[in-house]
Formats: structure tokens, C-alpha cells, sequence
């Protein structure tokens, strides 16, 4: 009986089956293209706000986050009220959390630096933090202080003048005392309740209250993803963020109970969310198969996990570990469990997952809340070339170069001639000129010498 409802909760793939191959690209095609008529609405609300400031943001609010507030930004008192109403433990996980995530990320901050050639050359890196940043928060189906510690505690790392959050308030215009605290502990200098795509247009052009900034990040819904594509140009952002996905490599060492577990706590996400568990284990399927119809009668959120895991999730066996290994990099998962008793020798393979967390003792928990690693991590594949979120995202790089005379007239004419194959006369003509300058004033120092040299007889 189990196995039965189980069999309809998540789907069993074996990827000796014919058709195969077709079914496994259509999980790793996961990103889906944007409704035409939700990009519409999107360029309309962002179009709303950036001629009506303030008055049309408000009104967003009130109509698409359903919050009735009279001010935008969070007062002081408000946290004030926050810090009083939250448990002191959990103050101290929170804190706990932004220390760790604090001390992961000062590890490897990059600094400018400057290197110096014979001839008067000098190249470098100037590196500074970008002035404002804009870290959005989602709301609605779950509450996540964790997201609020993730993104704006690396900006506070590198010393970001200003960090501005947008979240959207509940119905009673509130913000969770825990979001609050964690915007406290994580560096985040104002909070403004306002979220959707009105909240990504307020921070990428501004208003009489909420300031513009230089780059967004942070994950959201599909009307905040679209909102981020539509002003970036205007606005950095960071990778566009899509729903969580989990991918488990299981030998059969595993857990089944563990495995479900963990494809659970990402399903129990979003219904558009992804778990998929790929081992060389046949009778491992079935027993985790049987664990997650289980785990679900329990669940707070058993509905959306249940529908995450029947539409987009998968079991796979596999012929041998190779293949696991192979459709792994094929799939390029936001977070990987390697569930082995040795999981190095495995993961030492891997070279498309966002993040990867080794051996039976490592859920995607620890690094969504307290590990210390971001958990911002790229999504829909995208770990084939992005990375996760870092200190690098809230700095920007200038290149400094200087030529004195002697090292442009030692590479001088090499110029010159790259000019000359690109047909670009002007640059030609940029170094010629200073050339010819140099070798006027050469040409004079030595008359000089000679003049000074035929006194002296």
C-alpha cells in the first residue's frame, strides 16, 4: 500500500529504460520562459513607479503585497519592538549564523594591488566597494531571516557605504521580528517594506524615499526575477534566481530515511522546486521512495512538497557511479549531497554544482542556516558558469596603467602595428605623436651632451 501512494508522489527513472535520455533533459531544462504576460505586467508596474515615485509604490503595496502601511521605511522603534518580542534563543542562532557567515567571507577578500616593470610601467587593480546595494528579502509563502543574513552580510564584509532591504510587510503592515533581527546582526543600514516587482523598481531608480542603488541582489518570484532582467544595465543584479533544487549521488551506503529527508527539505520549498536522487543503488530507490510517502504525512508544508516532488522531481538508478557522476555534471545542480561513506573520490569529479555538501552527516540545512559558505547559489544550471554569492558581487574592480616615456617607447611601435592591422589610424596616431615627442626631447638632450662635451675642449 505505501509503495503504491508513493509511486505516485515522485517519479522512478532508470536510465537504462528507452526514452531515457529525453525525460533527464527534460529535468535539466528546467528554467521555463517567462509568461508573455507577466513580462508585460512587470514592464508596466516598473514603468508606474519610475514616473510616480513614491505615491505609485505606495499603492503597489497596498495592492500586490496586500499590506496596509502609511510609510515605506522602518522606523527605528520598530526595532526596537522586534528585538523585544523575539526568544533570545533564537537572537543567539541568528547572531550564531552571522558570525559564522561573517567569518567564512572575510577569509578571502580581495585587495588592489600593483605591480611596477623596468621602464616606467605600472599596472594594477584598484578595488572598492560599490556605494548602495539593494538586498531583496521574499515573503508570502515562508518566512527567511536566513536570506537576509546570506546577502547583506557580505556587503557589510567589504564595508558597503549603505545597504538598503526590501521585503514585503504581512497584512498588518509588520515585518517579522526575526527578519528585523536579522537585518540587525547581518549590517543592513534601512529596511523598506515593499516587495514584488514595484520593490526591484523603487531600488533600481529610486524615489523621494527609497534611494537608488548600484546592484540588486537576492532571490524572488517570478514577477522579482523578471523585474531584476528588465533593469539590469541600469542596475547591476546578481544571477538571476530561480526555484531551489537538489540533487542527492547516493551509493548504497545511504540513508534512505536521510535521502528523503533531504529531497524533502528542498521540495517543501516551492512547488516549482526540484529533488532528484541518482544512485547505482536499484533497491535504494524503492526504500527511499517509501521513506519520502512516509516523511509526508507529517510535514507542515506536505502539499507543496508533495507537488514539488510528483511534477519535478525523479529517483534515478543508474548502471554505475560513472553515470551518476556524468548526469550530475549534465543536470548542474544548485546544491549536491554526496551521500557515501567516502564522498571525496566522487566529488573530486563533480564540475557543475553551486554548492557541494560531502558524506551522510552534511543535509543542505547546515548550509542554508549556519555552515558559514553562502547559500545564494546558482540556479536552472546556471552553476555550468556562475558561482555562488561572495564578497566579489559588492566590489568593483578599476584598472590602473601608466607608461613613462621609456616603456611607451619600448612597446610604442608594437602598438602601432596592432593599430595598423585593425585599421585604426587614431590609435596609430595616439602613440605616434608622443613617440615623436620623445624622440625630440631625446634628440635635444643629446645636442646637449655634445654641446656641453665640445665646451669642455
Amino acid at each position: 500500500m505505501a509503495t503504491r501512494a508513493a509511486a505516485k508522489i515522485v517519479n522512478v527513472l532508470e536510465s537504462t529504460e528507452s526514452g531515457f535520455n529525453g525525460q533527464f533533459e527534460k529535468l535539466v531544462r528546467r528554467r521555463e520562459a517567462l509568461a508573455e504576460d507577466v513580462t508585460r505586467t512587470v514592464a508596466k508596474i516598473i514603468e508606474r513607479v519610475r514616473a510616480g515615485g513614491d505615491e505609485e509604490l505606495l499603492a503597489c503595496v497596498r495592492r500586490f503585497d496586500g499590506a496596509k502601511i502609511d510609510a515605506l521605511e522602518v522606523e527605528p522603534e520598530e526595532f526596537e519592538e522586534a528585538a523585544e518580542k523575539i526568544d533570545p534563543a533564537d537572537r543567539a542562532a541568528l547572531g550564531k549564523a552571522a558570525m559564522r557567515v561573517r567569518e567564512f567571507h572575510r577569509k578571502r577578500i580581495p585587495s588592489s594591488w600593483e605591480v611596477r616593470e623596468e621602464g616606467g610601467g605600472t599596472f594594477g587593480y584598484r578595488v572598492r566597494p560599490l556605494h548602495r546595494v539593494g538586498i531583496y528579502v521574499p515573503g508570502g509563502k515562508a518566512v527567511y531571516p536566513s536570506t537576509v543574513i546570506m546577502n547583506a552580510v557580505p556587503a557589510s564584509v567589504v564595508e558597503v557605504p549603505e545597504i538598503i532591504m526590501a521585503t514585503p510587510a504581512g497584512p498588518d503592515g509588520k515585518l517579522r521580528p526575526e527578519v528585523l533581527m536579522a537585518a540587525k546582526v547581518a549590517g543592513v543600514h534601512r529596511v523598506f517594506k515593499m516587495g514584488g516587482a514595484h520593490a526591484v523598481a523603487a531600488l533600481a531608480y529610486g524615489t523621494a524615499t527609497v534611494p537608488a542603488v548600484d546592484k540588486i541582489v537576492g532571490p524572488g518570484n517570478v514577477y522579482v526575477a523578471s523585474a531584476k532582467r528588465m533593469v539590469f544595465g541600469d542596475v547591476a543584479i546578481d544571477t538571476e534566481a530561480g526555484p531551489t533544487e537538489v540533487m542527492v549521488i547516493a551509493d548504497r551506503t545511504a540513508n534512505p530515511a536521510w535521502v528523503a529527508a533531504d529531497l524533502i527539505s528542498q521540495a517543501e520549498h516551492d512547488e516549482m522546486a526540484q529533488a532528484i536522487l541518482v544512485t547505482p543503488a536499484k533497491a535504494l530507490v524503492a526504500r527511499v521512495r517509501e521513506q519520502i510517502a512516509k516523511q509526508l504525512k507529517t510535514l507542515d508544508r506536505a502539499k507543496i512538497a508533495a507537488k514539488s516532488l510528483q511534477t519535478r522531481g525523479a529517483l534515478i538508478s543508474c548502471k554505475n557511479m560513472d553515470e551518476c557522476i556524468a548526469l550530475v555534471n549534465r543536470y548542474a545542480p544548485e546544491h549536491l549531497i554526496v551521500a557515501a561513506d567516502d564522498p571525496d573520490p566522487i566529488a573530486k569529479q563533480i564540475v557543475n554544482a553551486g554548492a557541494i555538501f560531502l558524506g551522510h552527516y552534511t543535509p543542505v540545512a547546515v548550509g542554508d542556516y549556519i555552515a558559514g559558505p553562502n547559500h545564494v547559489l546558482p540556479t536552472g544550471g546556471t552553476a555550468r558558469f556562475f558561482s555562488p554569492l561572495c564578497v566579489d558581487d559588492f566590489l568593483k574592480k578599476t584598472i590602473v596603467t601608466r607608461f613613462e616615456p621609456p616603456k611607451l617607447r619600448e612597446l610604442g611601435l608594437d602598438v602601432m602595428r596592432l593599430a595598423d592591422i585593425e585599421g585604426l589610424t587614431g590609435h596609430r596616431l595616439s602613440v605616434d605623436l608622443r613617440l615623436q615627442k620623445i624622440r625630440r626631447a631625446r634628440r635635444e638632450r643629446e645636442a646637449a651632451r655634445e654641446a656641453e662635451a665640445e665646451s669642455l675642449l
